[in-house]
């Protein structure tokens, strides 16, 4: 009998919680709907039956407020308070309610009735924090937060408080706090460079950047630590000066010999940013002070590519001396590749580097770099037209590494290659697939490569130019920048009005990029635009001449003409978000 009671009573009150969660619903969509009048019912009922749940009185309290009935919203908070003085954050709602009423006085003494609450209440002081935070009043958000941390040292709201800075436009103020946070405690530097990052751009002439740095370099002066030359070396990789940010790292690793990752880290944006000689400085460091082979092979191997890059006369010699010095053998392997990718695209000597290949092959147990060398010796038999033999090895890649990177380059290649020779169908189909690759740089390269082929393929024996481009696009991949160039021309002449010229002009545009003959380059991206101002590649040809006209023929004016036409004629375009940026930069705005 006993045990039938408890089971109906556990019955009764299941179903009252589920109307109550039923009427808490409707209430919520009538508050969402701002039909306030029929919310109050709803939740004066739920208010009265959970007297004790803050959402419900919450609720019901700002549906008072917004239908202007502030006398009721005051008795019932006062009532509260009667009843339970140590609800003194309800002083906050009340100072709302009277500020709502422009009763300022009375809102602040009732705002600071709320704050030297935390006096006595200290764990109510996050929750009026938040309620100031929520009803916009930022300045008493911080007070709050500092009365706490005043009250109890441990407690940490130094991210909040940042936070809060930061809404109010106080940047200066914010990012003090946030190297407050790091001198307290190093552990938060990861996401100290999250949140203030948010607001810093690569200029060093942007306002927040000149706050932050001037913060930090106060702070190194005051209290010297290892995280401020961090911090800067962070600032300047951002702002893409990497031999300054050099010079911090050399400093952390004056204090620890055994740290190279930084400067491995500089050297390596240095490198891919064109910084040839802060990056040699960086690799140069490397070599002479690493234990560790692999490091040390990296470094020289990029060194290799910096001389090669930069067209220096002796790179035969310097890969003589290497393989001198430490042998042709598996620890060199990464060198004889980028010495088989030297002779072949730079030399046009491909049969020496296939012999280098096929050797080295023999020297490794480690089966990625193998399929490193067979992906390389894939290339290198491309670029013989042996095509047949580059898509043996490529498969290899492709089937050994089916879920990995490396396995998608491989059919990316296979597709690649059959493209080259001709077979356009076997292209698409392995291209199709590769679309949905992880690697995104791999999925818009085939993504590319596919619509190149659908849009241009032969119809009814027709020739449509797609044989002379793919001929076009071997050449360009062979480094034969002159030949595809001619090529390209002759397609532009044979199929003008076709589907093809377009593809071909912007093809060509590249090439003469690449042969830093930009004023050719921006005839073509004309031609393009009056070809079809609606065509697909209207917003890259924008972008690139922006781009041309910003960095590389001195015309503001022109670069932010061309980004101002993808911000409002290309407002799905892929380079909007970059475009936008580099206007307002231009134009000088202020960018934060």
């Amino acid at each position: 009998m006993k045990r039938a009671v408890i089971l109906f009573n556990l019955l009764i009150f299941s179903l009252f919680c589920h109307a109550q969660q039923n009427e808490f619903i409707i209430a919520e969509n009538y508050f969402r709907n701002n039909e306030y009048e029929k919310a109050i019912q709803l939740y004066k009922e739920l208010y009265n039956q959970s007297p004790y749940n803050t959402t419900y009185l919450e609720r019901l309290i700002t549906c008072y407020q917004e239908t202007e009935q502030f006398t009721v919203a005051e008795d019932l908070l006062f009532q509260k308070l009667k009843e339970k003085p140590n609800l003194a954050y309800l002083h906050v709602v009340l100072g709302h309610n009277f500020e709502r009423q422009e009763k300022i006085d009375t809102a602040n003494k009732h705002y600071q009735l709320a704050i030297q609450s935390i006096n006595n209440k200290a764990n109510y002081g996050a929750l009026i924090a938040g309620m100031f935070k929520n009803y916009s009043k930022l300045d008493l958000a911080i007070e709050t937060f500092q009365k706490i941390m005043d009250i109890n040292p441990k407690a940490n709201y130094g991210f909040q408080m940042a936070q809060i800075y930061g809404e109010k436009g106080d940047f200066k103020q914010m990012f003090e706090s946030y190297i407050d946070l790091v001198d307290k405690n190093e552990g938060y530097l990861n996401n100290v460079k999250r949140y203030a990052g948010k607001y810093l751009t690569d200029d060093s002439e942007d306002e927040n950047n000149i706050l932050f740095k001037k913060a930090l370099l106060k702070r190194s002066i005051s209290n010297p630590k290892d995280i401020w030359n961090d911090l800067l070396s962070w600032l300047f990789i951002r702002q893409k000066q990497y031999s300054k940010a050099l010079i911090q790292s050399k400093a952390l690793f004056a204090r620890d010999p055994d740290n190279l990752n930084r400067i491995n880290e500089v050297g390596k944006l240095a490198l891919e940013n064109k910084d040839y000689e802060t990056a040699k400085e960086c690799f140069d460091l490397i070599i002479e002070n690493t234990n560790y082979p692999r490091d040390k092979f990296a470094a020289i191997n990029n060194n290799l590519r910096i001389a090669i890059d930069t067209n220096q006369p002796d790179i035969e010699q310097r890969f003589d001396a290497i393989f001198k010095e430490y042998g042709i053998n598996s620890k060199t392997l990464f060198t004889q590749i980028a010495y088989a990718d030297y002779l072949t695209f730079t030399k046009n000597t491909p049969e020496e580097a296939e012999v280098i290949l096929q050797k080295s092959l023999d020297f490794s147990n480690s089966r990625f770099i193998k399929a490193s060398i067979k992906l390389k010796l894939g290339d290198v038999l491309v670029y013989m037209g042996k095509f047949n033999k580059a898509l043996i090895y490529y498969s290899q890649v492709q089937t050994s590494f089916k879920n990995h990177n490396i396995g998608q380059e491989a059919r990316f290649k296979v597709a690649q290659a059959s493209y080259f020779k001709n077979d356009f169908k076997w292209a698409k189909a392995q291209l199709k697939v590769l679309k949905g690759s992880a690697s995104q740089l791999i999925a818009n390269d085939a993504a590319n490569l596919f619509l190149t082929i659908s849009d241009n393929e032969p119809k009814d024996s027709i020739s449509s130019g797609l044989k002379e481009y793919a001929k076009a696009d071997l050449l360009a991949f062979q480094n034969k920048n002159d030949k595809a160039i001619v090529v390209l021309s002759e397609i532009i002449t044979t199929y003008r009005g076709q589907a093809i010229e377009d593809e071909a002009l912007f093809k060509q545009a590249q090439l003469f990029i690449k042969k830093k003959l930009f004023d050719e380059a921006i005839l073509n991206y004309a031609k393009i635009i009056a070809l079809d101002k609606k065509g697909i590649y209207v917003d890259d040809v924008y972008y690139y001449m922006a781009e041309l006209y910003n960095n590389e023929l001195n015309n503001p004016e022109k670069a932010k003409e061309y980004y101002q036409k993808i911000i409002f004629d290309h407002p799905s375009s892929i380079y909007l978000v970059e475009a936008r940026k580099k206007f307002r930069k231009l134009r000088g705005d202020d960018v934060n």
